[in-house]
């Protein structure tokens, strides 16, 4: 049997639910991080690659991080080194789609392959413990007095907590061009400058600023979800007069150069990862909010979201 009718054939069986767990059992998956470690683009890869070794689609999986611009370093060299890799994944989401738009680099992810949304989790504004701020309204009080001097602390340029604080800022009438922006290359880093001082208010998953929020270093003042986040008692920005909304997804591409059949069989074990015990511990531990989407849907979702991420920036000056 050829290599591509088997590896359709494997996608088939697994859609239909009739898959074997030996068929996958010797794939080595390598799991591109375009991130440094402690962020939630680490988080997420660690847990589907461990939620593929639970579902018995891969023997082993190693990891590479490579943070720096928004993912855009990670991109390329994922890009180079993995072409025609069937094996070969790369964690990636809004905030990859807000640096591209933002900082142009040399290759983009049109130029991999889409496999699946995984999750969605809402930014967190947090302050550090010792702050002389108590709520957002304090923030955006003194925001509006002096703009230079709130420190807003996150992702990369183009990160959805940057693009949430400019759209805050435009929203209490400052212009976005003058919030004072401090981008860091994971979540690691902006944690540490947030429990440091040496950012004023600092956004990211809740997940990353858990464990610090619990134990009373850090005080959430701020989500930017719709309602309240089940199992998160933090105030939405709508619930304090801001009108702000905006999800921060992720998910995984494939390498560049692959088959329709190799994607269709690395989906297949995407898929399966998400319906493993390993992966439904970590939703529930992280407070994600599962989002599952492949195929020419995923497709069109990126598509779309560029178009919408793209008009939001302009609107908010920051393309």
């Amino acid at each position: 049997m050829r290599r591509d009718t088997f590896l359709k054939t494997l996608a088939a069986l697994a859609a239909a639910g009739a898959l074997p767990q030996a068929a996958w059992a010797s794939a080595n998956i390598k799991m591109m991080i375009p991130a440094n470690p402690g962020g939630g683009w680490d988080g997420t890869g660690r847990a589907l690659g461990e939620a593929m070794r639970d579902a018995g689609v891969a023997a082993s999986v190693t990891y590479e991080n490579k943070g720096g611009a928004a993912g855009a370093i990670g991109l390329a060299q994922f890009y180079n080194a993995s072409k025609g890799d069937p094996n070969a994944l790369m964690v990636m989401g809004a905030v990859m789609l807000g640096g591209i738009i933002t900082g142009k680099p040399p290759v983009s992810i049109t130029q991999l392959t889409p496999i699946a949304r995984l999750s969605t989790e809402y930014n967190v504004f947090v302050l550090p413990a010792n702050s002389p701020y108590k709520s957002m309204k304090d923030v955006v009080e003194q925001l509006k007095k002096d703009p230079g001097s709130i420190k807003w602390g996150g992702g990369s340029r183009g990160a959805t907590e940057h693009i949430a604080a400019a759209q805050i800022a435009q929203l209490v009438g400052v212009p976005a061009s003058k919030i004072n922006y401090v981008p860091f290359r994971g979540g690691g880093e902006a944690t540490a400058a947030i429990l440091g001082g040496n950012v004023t208010i600092g956004g990211s998953g809740y997940s990353e600023f858990q464990q610090y929020i619990e134990s009373g270093k850090m005080r959430a003042i701020a989500i930017t979800s719709a309602q309240r986040v089940k199992g998160i008692d933090v105030p939405t920005l709508k619930e304090q007069g801001i009108d702000v909304e905006i999800g921060n997804w992720r998910g995984v591409y494939g390498a560049a150069g692959i088959t329709q059949a190799q994607r269709d069989a690395l989906t297949a074990m995407v898929v399966k990862a998400t319906q493993s015990k390993s992966w439904a511990a970590a939703i529930e531990k992280n407070n994600w909010t599962p989002a599952l989407l492949t195929g020419k849907a995923f497709d069109e979702f990126v598509d779309k979201d560029f178009s919408s991420l793209r008009a939001t920036m302009v609107r908010a000056g920051m393309v």
